[in-house]
């Protein structure tokens, strides 16, 4: 097994609640934070210390995404819509009312932004118009978490149903229905570099489909408890996931084995629910945040 060395950089705090978002910028050096206090965060992996608080909303926060051509932020207020923030001018530039649920998650393709809500509704606005273009309703249950495979233009959708969605980007239509968990699925990552789509959930099971006919490949008992997001490293050749029972977990890719627990024992690690996980590809380094209100730095050497 591979002799992997971690150390933790450092505790950033700032938040008054639970942390729920967490997404990287333009500029990979600046990622972001959201949280149940409803801020929103700017962290400099350079300067890590210094938080900049970029926005204020009246409810939790738990999805954020960046639009890399346009240099925006999107913030899912929940029970509200969706706030915009021009991160040259640190303002915000529009927002649209758009539902009365939770947003668990954003993504942006193009010139459209997909919004997935708690009513089970995938919603897509046009960047350009500021306004929805579509409602797709694709279940009874909440639209939990989203990935997108750029190469062949498909977007996956996790839902509380305990199924994967699949869906064409060019025309919205569904291709493929997975039976994926045994209960809601909040994990969900295409590789980079194969064409593995990787899906983790409430049942604390890692799932491993192929995306040429998404034909389940492997089944993995990761955790101990809920999976709540996963993050690829750039290059592809490993992803770390996040728990509820307080845990990261890196893993190689390519044989789907465990390399390191990082948690609270061992590397003075979080001491509740792990939220969400970022593997920068400023530095390479791993940064997570916690119901304990901290955002986590972790240097992996592998």
């Amino acid at each position: 097994m591979l002799k992997i060395q971690v150390n933790k950089l450092h505790t950033l705090t700032g938040h008054n609640d639970c942390i729920y978002g967490i997404v990287e910028g333009p500029d990979p050096r600046f990622f972001y934070t959201a949280s149940g206090d409803g801020m929103v965060i700017e962290w400099d992996l350079d300067k890590p210390k210094d938080g900049k608080l970029i926005a204020k909303v009246p409810h939790s926060v738990y999805a954020l995404e960046v639009d890399k051509e346009r240099n925006l932020l999107f913030i899912g207020h929940n029970f509200e819509g969706i706030h915009v923030i021009d991160l040259e001018k640190s303002e915000e530039v529009w927002s649209l009312k758009m539902t009365d649920q939770s947003i668990f998650d954003i993504k942006v393709v193009g010139n459209e932004l997909y919004v997935g809500t708690g009513d089970g509704i995938i919603t897509i606005i046009d960047i350009e118009q500021r306004a929805v273009k579509k409602h797709i309703k694709i279940s009874k249950k909440s639209v939990r978490v989203f990935a997108v495979d750029p190469t062949k233009r498909q977007l996956a959708a996790g839902l509380s149903d305990h199924s994967i969605k699949i869906f064409n980007l060019a025309d919205h239509t569904p291709i493929h229905n997975l039976e994926a968990h045994n209960n809601s699925v909040f994990a969900l990552g295409y590789s980079p570099t194969k064409s593995v789509l990787i899906s983790g959930g409430r049942d604390a099971h890692l799932n491993i489909w192929e995306t040429k006919n998404y034909s389940l490949q492997e089944s993995i008992v990761a955790h101990m408890f809920a999976i709540n997001y996963l993050s690829f490293r750039e290059d592809g050749n490993y992803f770390v996931t996040c728990s509820m029972d307080k845990s990261l977990k890196v893993w190689d890719s390519n044989n789907f084995k465990l390399l390191k627990v990082i948690d609270k024992a061992r590397h003075a690690g979080h001491a509740t629910s792990i939220n969400k996980v970022l593997w920068s590809s400023y530095n390479q380094q791993i940064i997570s945040v916690s119901d304990d209100r901290n955002v986590s730095i972790w240097h992996v050497e592998i």
